[in-house]
């Protein structure tokens, strides 16, 4: 990742070297620990903090989702229920025309019935 780095700043190994000497004069041998440590520790919460939008980002999306598949599902479970009902009425409509069926068979056998008696 380094070589990359310096490649894209376009930086030779001279450069890297001149700038390292001109870092060590202005800050001293004593303070480049320091300096490392406090880069370290604000690319550290850098990426904390991207984290933490990722995290929330994703954690958004993954809370859409569930709501739309809970819509969903409440869709379908009406729409089960709009099913359900309509072939409950149809049920109705059927046994109110079996009814009528079995009037009209039973009614010529009776009127046979009573032609075979009178007979």
């Amino acid at each position: 990742m380094t070589v990359n780095t310096l490649l894209f700043l376009n930086l030779g190994a001279q450069e890297v070297v001149l700038v390292l000497f001109a870092v060590l004069l202005l800050f001293g041998g004593e303070k480049l620990p320091e300096l490392a440590r406090g880069l370290g520790k604000g690319i550290r919460e850098f990426k904390d903090a991207s984290d933490g939008v990722k995290r929330e980002i994703h954690r958004n999306i993954n809370d859409l989702t569930a709501q739309e598949e809970l819509k969903r599902d409440e869709e379908m479970e009406r729409s089960r229920d709009r099913q359900k009902s309509i072939t409950e009425f149809k049920s109705d409509e059927e046994l109110a025309q079996d009814i009528e069926n079995k009037k009209s068979v039973e009614k010529p056998i009776e009127e046979n019935n009573l032609n075979n008696q009178n007979q």
